[in-house]
């Protein structure tokens, strides 16, 4: 893989997909209760960096796949974890619960940590940490804070 990442496009669309649509047919169904401006903010920071280097190979700080058949892996076990990520979001669509707040937050976190390891790409690795605490934080907040 050179500088593009065409299968990482792949996987931030598959990811994207089910939040676009659920935001445009569901504008007003979440509310944000949880404020906490600096997770807010570490968490959006973290989302779309970790989509960035998804898709564009750094130089220098990406070093790509590290064993015999890593693609293969890296293919297989990201598009096991996209397909459950469509999966849940459909079973728990018009669920609000615990559950749903922790597999939508979870699974797309392991794809970028998963990601980022697998192509020992340095900063995805970084922002998807930043992005899975402060993302699942955010998630599981907006369920259990009242009001």
């Amino acid at each position: 893989m050179d500088w593009f990442n065409y299968y990482g496009l792949a996987i931030v669309v598959l990811i994207l997909l089910p939040n676009i649509i659920y935001a445009v047919r569901c504008k007003d169904e979440f509310v944000n209760k949880y404020r906490n401006k600096a997770v807010e903010v570490l968490e959006q920071i973290g989302r779309y960096l970790c989509m960035v280097f998804m898709v564009f190979n750094v130089p220098y700080t990406y070093f790509g796949f590290w064993f015999d058949y890593a693609l293969a892996v890296y293919l297989s076990v990201n598009g096991v974890l996209c397909v459950a990520y469509l999966i849940c979001w459909i079973v728990l669509w018009k669920k609000r619960n615990l559950t749903k707040a922790i597999t939508l937050s979870v699974l797309p976190s392991i794809i970028f940590i998963f990601s980022g390891v697998m192509l020992a790409n340095i900063p995805l690795v970084v922002f998807a940490v930043i992005f899975a605490v402060n993302h699942i934080l955010l998630s599981c907040k907006n369920i259990l804070v009242k009001g």
